[in-house]
């Protein structure tokens, strides 16, 4: 099991830039790919994104497509999240999660992963 801890939330206005952070540790962090969910009040949890174990791959939902843009340092644990030109409509709880093992393709279900960090709230304001 790996353990993740979300950090950079927080208040932004309409246009503004987060950079979201997760650390991962408990198991060889190059090992997984990753991916980020959000889910807003009263919503399921959505996918925002996804990265490959190299990072050499990414794949984005299209409401983001071209906004936020993922990346990993496995020397530092560590996969980003950089949201730029960011919206009201892009307020949520912002999660990252491994890649479950024996998963095919770019899993966009949060049922494909297995581990889950606690939560970064992002609130972007009008």
């Amino acid at each position: 099991q790996v353990q993740l801890v979300e950090s950079g939330g927080g208040l932004v206005q309409a246009g503004g830039s987060l950079r979201l952070s997760c650390v991962a540790s408990g198991r060889t962090f190059s090992g997984f790919a990753m991916g980020w969910f959000r889910q807003a009040p009263g919503k399921e949890r959505g996918f925002v994104g996804y990265i490959s174990r190299s990072g050499g791959n990414t794949y984005y939902a299209d409401s983001v497509k071209g906004r936020f843009t993922i990346t990993r340092d496995n020397a530092k644990n560590t996969v980003y999240l950089q949201m730029n030109s960011l919206k009201p409509e892009d307020t949520a709880v912002y999660y990252c999660a491994t890649v479950g093992p024996n998963t095919i393709g770019i899993p966009t279900s949060p049922h494909a992963y297995d581990s889950w960090g606690q939560g970064a709230q992002v609130t972007v304001s009008s």
